[in-house]
């Protein structure tokens, strides 16, 4: 029989794997941790607005809109997430009902009732609130049609429970689609902010959203701009989504945020839990990619420019 002798200096567990792909992935992800743990921000100027929108279905808008709303929350901030998505999924990840006799924005739209009767806490964190959709907002797109002011309804209500509900953030989770829906929420936010899947239909979708911008900056609200793109489903193996990652930090240096949002199992389990994934795994890659990026967004101050 042979005996291979141990190195005096090192053991066997200590020298096997300490330079592989997955002992370097979590020897990043603990370092990720301990500066997220060091992270401070200060939250005390006016409250932000921001639509989180992307006319291109199945870019991460919703899953987005909820952790960053959890991690700004973790983070000490005040957050209203307003659910302005007829299926409701943002609702669904908050943890708020959202059955078909809650009151919700579709009452706040159609009815006028002030925001704060249809607003509930989330079970998630003391800080975080939702506004909740039910299916009756399917049925909004038509019946804002004939209503006065049709697409300030939203700036409006927001407008009114901010007078005696300090926020800090407000984000509002849109269809994935140009209705009436999406314009109120435009026309109520000062800042958009864009999830794009690093694939190359996104690039298309992102283009015609800017057009949609300009439209609503030019008729129904001036100060809106485009101050945050986020990359999500990143890949870091493939040579399309790094390509398309170079592509839009070239055409968008100031708007996309360093971090990006990995492929991850844990991300698409959550909602099924009703929780955001910081809820459900707060360690996990894809938890720490969503509490970096709001620590950015946090830390950036807003811009006041208007996109050209």
């Amino acid at each position: 029989m042979f005996h291979v002798k141990q190195s005096e200096k090192t053991s066997a567990n200590e020298s096997f794997g300490m330079d592989t792909p997955l002992a370097r992935e979590l020897a990043d992800l603990s370092a990720r941790r301990r500066a997220l743990e060091a992270a401070k921000v200060e939250f005390a100027g006016d409250t932000r607005v921001l639509t989180v929108s992307n006319q291109k279905g199945g870019v991460g808008k919703t899953t987005s809109a909820v952790n960053i709303a959890s991690a700004l929350a973790g983070l000490g901030a005040k957050v209203l997430v307003i659910d302005l998505d007829p299926q409701g999924n943002a609702s669904t990840a908050l943890g708020v009902p959202h059955s078909a006799d809650t009151p919700s924005v579709y009452d706040v739209l159609i009815d006028e009732f002030p925001l704060a009767e249809i607003v509930q806490p989330s079970p998630e964190d003391p800080n975080l609130f939702c506004a909740p959709s039910t299916i009756h907002l399917a049925g909004a797109e038509i019946e804002l049609v004939a209503q006065v002011a049709r697409e300030h309804r939203l700036r409006r209500a927001v407008e009114d429970y901010l007078v005696d509900n300090a926020m800090d953030f407000v984000i509002i989770d849109c269809p994935p689609s140009l209705g009436l829906l999406t314009i109120n929420a435009f026309t109520a936010a000062s800042e958009v902010f864009i999830p794009i899947q690093c694939e190359y239909y996104a690039l298309e979708g992102l283009s015609q959203l800017l057009g949609s911008i300009q439209m609503i900056q030019k008729h129904l609200n001036p100060a809106l701009h485009l101050s945050t793109i986020l990359l999500t489903m990143f890949d870091g193996r493939t040579r399309l989504a790094q390509q398309v990652a170079e592509e839009v930090r070239t055409h968008f240096p100031d708007q996309v945020l360093e971090t990006v949002i990995p492929r991850s199992v844990r991300v698409s389990e959550a909602p099924s839990f009703g929780q955001t994934v910081i809820a459900y795994d707060g360690q996990s890659a894809g938890a720490i990619a969503y509490r970096e990026a709001a620590v950015e967004i946090a830390s950036r101050i807003a811009t006041q420019s208007k996109e050209k």
